[in-house]
């Protein structure tokens, strides 16, 4: 049977750490200093805390303040200039296409920006579907309920499975579901859970006997 790859989005497809997650946070800080009445200091805080806390910012405010979840993500991931921010290299492409078996996209982002980003890296026909925090029930990653409701949803056994992803975190879910896991990162370690480290995406072709 054939493989099928989970693909991260952010800092795995593309680079967002230039200019899109800086205007992320920028934007959800200010949300946060709007809509909760904060200082600036204030709401930065709580947007890391929280995001330290339970994975993902929109968690805790969920959880403790009652933020509407679609409001939040449609004003946090506004761009002025979305084709100008993206980072990615132009080989993703090919690169994708010469992987055998099917292919997911499976991020916690909101799917609006998700299929945005993936119309501007000209490869959202490569892909089966796209699993955006909306289909998850905001329930992010590593939260292992996401990972059960894809794999239910699109009939997949964990062990035909490889994901691929810059989270640490992410992956030793992946592991412990019984899935093959990779890990993009510069830093030369291979943290437990992983079962293979590459410098960039562009470099699983050459290391698939690996897996």
């Amino acid at each position: 049977m054939k493989s099928t790859w989970l693909f991260d989005l952010d800092n795995t497809l593309h680079d967002a750490n230039p200019q899109i997650f800086p205007h992320i946070n920028r934007a959800m800080t200010d949300y946060l200093v709007r809509h909760l009445d904060l200082s600036e200091p204030e709401a930065n805080e709580m947007r890391v805390r929280y995001w330290v806390r339970y994975g993902a910012t929109l968690t805790g405010l969920m959880r403790h303040h009652g933020t509407d979840p679609h409001h939040f993500l449609w004003h946090t991931h506004q761009f002025p200039d979305l084709r100008g921010m993206v980072v990615f290299d132009r080989p993703l492409r090919a690169m994708l296409k010469r992987l055998p078996g099917d292919k997911i996209v499976f991020s916690n982002a909101p799917r609006h920006y998700t299929e945005a980003v993936l119309d501007l890296l000209g490869i959202r026909p490569l892909f089966r579907s796209v699993w955006s925090i909306e289909r998850l029930r905001f329930v992010p990653k590593p939260k292992p309920e996401g990972f059960h409701r894809l794999l239910k949803a699109e009939g997949l056994h964990p062990a035909r499975c490889i994901m691929v992803e810059d989270s640490a975190a992410n992956l030793r879910t992946a592991k412990r579901l019984g899935m093959r896991t990779v890990l993009v990162s510069p830093d030369p370690r291979r943290p437990a859970g992983v079962d293979l480290r590459i410098e960039s995406v562009l470099q699983l072709p050459r290391h698939l006997g690996k897996l």
